[in-house]
């Protein structure tokens, strides 16, 4: 018989309470906190005001699309699956919008029915390929977003359409220091953060995520679930893409892709703290990931870091998240 002194066992608490703590989505807010102790000073020295309003508000800024594209990218993720098509429906949306609405007011309600109806076709055909083929979720949304890309490519090759300024208040008004735009992201947070944990839809995703087929005995419509969460990631890239109309006041074919939408969304979910094999995570973590991100740019921005070192920055950042949360799981089940 083992005795366990009660060092030990104080020890082996400590090191459990540590370890709910962490998979509660509670360590990717303590980077996001040395993150920003880190880059306080190192903007500071650099000549920059990285605490002033203005450096606060481009940080928001940068988090609202990307982050109202993660919260869909999320829901997918923790169904087990992914979206690749993200950033050309975003593109789309953009095009199709201003070219509706051509700066007319009146039109607005077309212009964004119209995109929304697109955006829930393409969700739907990336969720009914997925379950009805079983192809690869990552061969099946990158197939759709090369069909978006030659669509938009043969029909659109410079800005076009124009955005009302009406509709342009989105993009740059602000409430008080707070940009009208991140009402929006709270606004689809909170929409999000209801269905995963308040829903019997957020169950099934968690369950579908963390075994198709023991949910499928238990009753779960895995098919339904994916198909759904497929449908709202495509819509949550139609919102984004309107916030960026709303800031470009055109339509841009090459807004999606040359913003890396589609990678940028995963790397901030899986450093968010949600696994990439689904049925774990959430969208309190993914805000967090996207805020780090945008913190990350603002930093390499006022050191006037290059583009190709920034870009080697936040693969590595997304490297470490992987192998951490995958050490993590290894030792959990071992």
């Amino acid at each position: 018989m083992t005795v366990i002194s009660g060092a030990e066992r104080r020890t082996a608490g400590w090191s459990e309470a540590l370890r709910r703590w962490a998979d509660g989505g509670n360590l990717i807010y303590a980077v996001l906190g040395v993150a920003l102790i880190i880059a306080w000073p190192l903007v500071d020295v650099a000549g920059g005001d990285f605490m002033s309003g203005d450096s606060i508000r481009s940080i928001l800024l940068r988090s609202i699309s990307l982050g109202i594209v993660a919260m869909g990218q999320t829901l997918v993720i923790l169904a087990g699956s992914l979206d690749l098509s993200v950033a050309y429906v975003i593109s789309i949306t953009t095009v199709v919008a201003a070219s509706t609405i051509d700066g007319q007011a009146s039109r607005l309600p077309l212009g964004i029915g119209l995109v929304l109806a697109i955006g829930a076709v393409v969700g739907l055909l990336n969720g009914l390929i997925i379950t009805k083929t079983k192809t690869n979720p990552f061969i099946a949304t990158l197939g759709m977003a090369l069909v978006l890309q030659g669509i938009l490519r043969s029909g659109v090759s410079a800005a076009k359409g124009e955005v009302p300024s009406s509709f342009q208040a989105l993009g740059y008004k602000s409430l008080g220091p707070v940009p009208l735009a991140v009402l929006l992201l709270v606004v689809v947070f909170a929409v999000v953060y209801f269905l995963q944990r308040y829903t019997a839809f957020g169950a099934h995703l968690y369950a579908v995520g963390g075994d198709v087929q023991t949910a499928r005995l238990s009753g779960v419509r895995s098919d339904r679930v994916i198909v759904t969460a497929h449908v709202l990631c495509s819509l949550a890239a139609v919102a984004a893409g309107l916030f960026v109309m709303a800031r470009l006041g055109t339509g841009d074919p090459r807004v999606g892709p040359d913003g890396a939408y589609d990678l940028d969304s995963i790397a901030a979910v899986v450093v968010g703290g949600t696994a990439l094999s689904g049925g774990r995570g959430g969208v309190a973590g993914t805000l967090a990931g996207v805020l780090l991100l945008s913190v990350l740019d603002s930093v390499f921005n006022s050191l006037q870091v290059s583009s190709f070192i920034q870009q080697a920055v936040r693969g590595g950042v997304l490297i470490v998240a992987v192998a951490a949360y995958a050490i993590r799981k290894r030792r959990a089940e071992g």
